[in-house]
Formats: structure tokens, sequence, C-alpha cells
């Protein structure tokens, strides 16, 4: 296996002192999707806060290709994806889609291909403010996939899509790792994780039950287990 760019070591965030996150350590490496699974109130929005720069963290350390990993920098490194957003409620998607692509040199091309993949053409009049949810995510994942960074993180990246949106931007995310950029999502339905990721991260409760390939967690979870929500509730 190739070097780990990212390393998380022992990372931890209370919360008046609830416990959100307790000793989390985990490794990312280049060109694969690094899925963080577990139930709402595992934990997950809380750790990409955190490798974001975003949120504090008491205690632990992050490493960007064997070197310190400063607020500063992550910028240039990863671009971090929340759930629920509206950005620039007042424009129209065409005018947003221009927007982020000026502001990140993609170019017109790109933009064309990710609206006819994620089928935005339909809505690239519309006002941002007005669309539904699942028109909205699929907005924000065009966003998401016009940055430069090679560390995309995306939280509930299929919330709100239907089963053929959701395949279709499940197979758009398996090129972009092919090219080599790193995906880290945040995913709540196991069986949306299985088809899409190659290694897991399973929280629970702020803590971190296991890690690796489906066939690797197979082995630590107690008596037969063969899809990752049977290995989940195993290990639970």
């Amino acid at each position: 296996m190739a070097e780990a760019l990212l390393k998380v070591q022992g990372l931890s965030k209370r919360f008046a002192g609830f416990s959100a996150l307790d000793e989390v350590s985990f490794e990312v490496y280049p060109g694969q999707i690094l899925g963080l699974i577990g139930p709402n109130g595992a934990g997950k929005t809380t750790l990409l806060e955190c490798v974001a720069g975003l949120m504090h963290h008491e205690s632990g350390a992050l490493s960007w290709r064997g070197g310190d990993f400063p607020s500063g920098r992550r910028k240039e490194e990863l671009f971090y994806l929340p759930d629920g957003i509206l950005p620039h409620r007042e424009l129209c998607s065409s005018e947003t889609l221009r927007l982020y692509a000026q502001l990140y040199g993609a170019d017109l091309g790109r933009v064309e291909d990710l609206i006819r993949r994620l089928d935005l053409r339909s809505a690239l009049e519309k006002r941002v403010g007005a669309l539904s949810k699942g028109t909205l995510k699929r907005l924000l994942l065009a966003i998401g996939l016009l940055t430069p960074q090679p560390l995309l993180l995306l939280d509930e990246p299929f919330d709100g899509l239907d089963l053929r949106q959701t395949r279709s931007v499940m197979a758009l995310l398996k090129e972009v790792r092919t090219l080599g950029r790193i995906l880290l999502l945040s995913i709540h339905q196991l069986a949306d994780a299985e088809r899409v990721c190659d290694r897991f991260l399973l929280l629970k409760d702020g803590r971190l039950l296991g890690s690796g390939t489906l066939e690797e967690l197979k082995t630590r979870a107690p008596g037969p287990a063969g899809s990752l929500e049977e290995v989940f509730l195993a290990l639970t």
C-alpha cells in the first residue's frame, strides 16, 4: 500500500463534558474512497470539521505527507462540502457553477460534463434557494467536484438522492478516485457505503470501532458476517 497522505492520531473533541470524539486514529491513502460509517450522532460530521480545521479539537495530531498539517495550509490540500448548506441562494444554478469554475480554474468542458452527469440541465435557470433537496445536493456535489484540492471531504453525499441518482453519483465518485483524488465520505446508509467505499471507519458514540476494508473488518467481527451492515452490528 502507498504511503498515507493524511494521518490522524488520537483525535478527541468534547462539548460541555460530552465526548463527541474519543481518541480517533486513522490514515487516508491516495486513490481511495474512505467511508466514515455510523448512525446519526456517531461523530462523523464532528470528525470532518476537525480534519477541515473548522473545529478545534482538545487533543490529537494531524499530519499531511509526513509533515505538520496546520490549519492555514488545509485550504490548499482539502475541500470540505458540508451537508445542508445553501450557498448564494439568490443566484441561479448556472451562475453559481460559473462562479466556482472561475474561482478554481475549471474549464467549461468540465462544468458541462458535471451538468450532464448530475442531471442539472433543468435546474440551471432556477434560483439556488428554490431547488429541491435532491437537486441542491447534486449542485453542491458539482461544486465540490470542480475544486482542485487532492482531498475532498463530503458529508452525506447521497442524502436526498433517489436510487438512480445515487448510482450515478457513485459512478462519478469512483471515476474521480481513479484520477488520484482522495475522497473522505460521511455516510449513514451502510448499503450505500458498501457499494462505493474502498475502506471504512466504523464510528459509534465518538469511538472508532474498527477500520479497514470490508474483508479486514469481517475478521474482527464475532460470528459470521457478510455485509457491512452485519459487520457493524456485530462490532457494536
